[in-house]
């Protein structure tokens, strides 16, 4: 099956340990809420680029989940590590609420409830432990649902650049990063897997990496040179040279077969760059793709130094706009929302308050999630167990791209890069509470329990 039944029940409360037995109208509903968080783990990135606003269909399951089945988790105690996470979230909520401009006060309210709402998500979903299995399957599914659609868009219809439901270069991070959670989930689950399980991993990889490389999306590329040698280093490390080199295979035989389907394109946006950097250099022309990324980030470190605590707030376009009138920056950079870069748009906006909670925003996860010997040990012993380390890499994915895809794109001033990245981290917290309660819920796609 595509997404397992979920074996295993919300952990039991202490008294429950102590010898109190649930009835079993009791085992149904712990495992009906448990198959409601693995079908959510599923969704959020099993649909997230090929459906109409899909990243939000498994954020909302979940919500639902953790609003009906509050009373059997609210007062739990929780980890230290769901404490920490929680004290995140709650601060970059107040982070995205405040303006912290000239006129300080309270801004949009979008950002802020889509974080508070993840509280309750999170918090159920330590209590009733997505199976990892379904994450699993939604990665393949991702990847290969976004790899169909940017064919169908740049093939079939013929649209210069493969864009999904939301802009190109969101659509091609997030298809480029669902396609390395699906490779590095394959090469750490290889042992454990089956031939069709293996087989369809490696299509979300490949298809991914293709829906990726057909939005002619380049700054999200630059990923690669954050993830491939933490990766490299992680698996070293660990004694797990063979994962590594499973990786390394994985990644290079995906690019070989992608090359048929999008070579055209790549070469001609590869060419663009060094034409388009020499033009800004020489002429200081910012019309350009880099031209108008170097003319944002240049004006952006100006308004950050002028505002250097906490920024402009509400009023950064209008002290934009205003310092274009003055002369001090191209008009092109009116056309656009955002500095094309995460910590550079931070800091105009935020100040260093900001870029300092939003570099906690991926250093905490990245902390949380490394795969520590303690982190990855399997409930029977000493042993790494395969499923843990395998979640352990997805997350520590998670922040590592987001930080390459920040060097030329503001992935948090777009929905679906608020969403992804949450949520996400939601599943994969509550992934790795499953396995060390329940060994079984561990297991990938298909692997009987009782193996």
């Amino acid at each position: 099956m595509l997404l397992p039944l979920c074996r295993a029940g919300i952990r039991p409360r202490p008294a429950e340990r102590q010898g109190r037995t649930l009835s079993r109208a009791g085992v149904r509903q712990t495992l009906a809420w448990r198959q409601g968080a693995s079908l959510a783990a599923f969704l959020i990135p099993g649909v997230a680029l090929w459906l109409p606003s899909g990243y939000s269909w498994g954020a909302a399951l979940l919500l639902l989940c953790a609003l009906i089945g509050a009373p059997g988790w609210w007062g739990r105690p929780l980890d230290a590590g769901t404490r920490r996470l929680s004290l995140l979230i709650a601060a970059m909520a107040l982070l995205w609420g405040l303006d912290t401009g000239p006129h300080f006060g309270f801004g949009s309210a979008e950002a802020p409830l889509k974080y508070l709402a993840a509280l309750p998500c999170l918090w159920f979903a330590v209590a009733a432990p997505p199976r990892p299995g379904a994450l699993w399957a939604g990665l393949a599914v991702g990847g290969i649902g976004s790899g169909l659609l940017a064919m169908v868009q740049r093939h079939g219809l013929h649209l210069e650049r493969a864009h999904g439901f939301t802009n190109a270069v969101q659509y091609g991070d997030l298809s480029l990063l669902i396609g390395l959670m699906a490779l590095v989930t394959l090469a750490a689950l290889w042992l454990r897997l089956t031939p069709p399980q293996r087989l369809l991993l490696a299509a979300g990889g490949v298809l991914g990496l293709i829906g990726s490389l057909l939005s002619q999306t380049r700054g999200g590329w630059l990923a690669l040179v954050l993830v491939a040698p933490v990766f490299g280093i992680v698996l070293a490390r660990r004694g797990m040279a063979a994962q590594a080199g499973r990786a390394a295979l994985a990644l290079a035989a995906t690019l070989l077969l992608a090359w048929p389907f999008t070579h055209t394109e790549l070469a001609g946006r590869l060419a663009l760059v060094n034409s388009e950097v020499q033009a800004y250099v020489e002429h200081h022309d910012a019309s350009t793709s880099i031209g108008q990324r170097f003319e944002h980030w240049q004006l952006a470190a100006h308004m950050g130094a002028d505002r250097p605590l906490l920024g402009w707030g509400g009023d950064y376009e209008a002290e934009k706009a205003r310092r274009v009138a003055a002369g001090q920056a191209d008009p092109v950079v009116l056309e656009f929302t955002h500095a094309h870069n995460e910590l550079m748009d931070m800091f105009a906006r935020r100040g260093l308050v900001g870029v300092a909670l939003l570099l906690l925003y991926m250093l905490v996860p990245l902390w949380l999630f490394w795969p520590t010997p303690a982190r990855v040990r399997g409930a029977a012993g000493d042993a790494p167990d395969p499923v843990r380390l395998a979640l352990c890499l997805v997350g520590i994915l998670l922040p590592l791209a987001y930080v390459g895809f920040g060097l030329t794109q503001v992935f948090f001033a777009h929905n679906s890069g608020h969403m992804f990245y949450l949520f996400m981290l939601v599943i994969v917290q509550g992934a790795l509470a499953g396995p060390a309660a329940a060994p079984e819920a561990g297991l990938p796609v298909g692997v009987p329990a009782g193996r």
